[in-house]
């Protein structure tokens, strides 16, 4: 059922969220000045991928998750082993991520056509949203 399907990803995404802003807490690290507008700009995406129908707001999700991805892995490759729990925390965050994109595809996720062009634009914003975040 994909209610039921998107309840647990929507548990998988509050838990991501809640250890990040923990670890950023515990870090004292200031997180990023552009974090409301993030906010503001992935309420727009999903709400604007919904109004176009089930296959956009699919890709959406297959999209963001690949770029999430991509992200996470790069974290993974950068961390030693003296941050052996994030680590392990960041690679069981990066396998619920890809098991959202696979469910994207399994509800009708797709890259033909104009679905093509939407893919590269929501992969371009969400690789520049984490480049600029990263640095701001």
């Amino acid at each position: 059922n994909l209610q039921k399907t998107i309840e647990e990803m929507k548990i998988h995404e509050k838990e991501h969220c809640d250890f990040f802003e923990k670890e950023i807490k515990k870090r004292n690290i200031e997180p990023t000045k552009l974090l409301p507008l993030w906010d503001l700009l992935g309420v727009g995406l999903g709400f604007g991928s919904t109004i176009l129908g089930k296959k956009a707001a699919m890709l959406c999700t297959a999209s963001v998750e690949e770029v999430i991805d991509g992200h996470y892995k790069n974290q993974i490759d950068q961390l030693g082993s003296d941050e052996k729990e994030l680590k392990e925390k960041i690679i069981k965050f990066r396998e619920d991520e890809l098991h959202h994109k696979d469910i994207a595809y399994e509800e009708g996720a797709t890259k033909k056509g104009l679905y093509g062009i939407l893919d590269k634009i929501i992969k371009t914003g969400s690789k520049l949203a984490i480049n600029i975040s990263e640095k701001i």
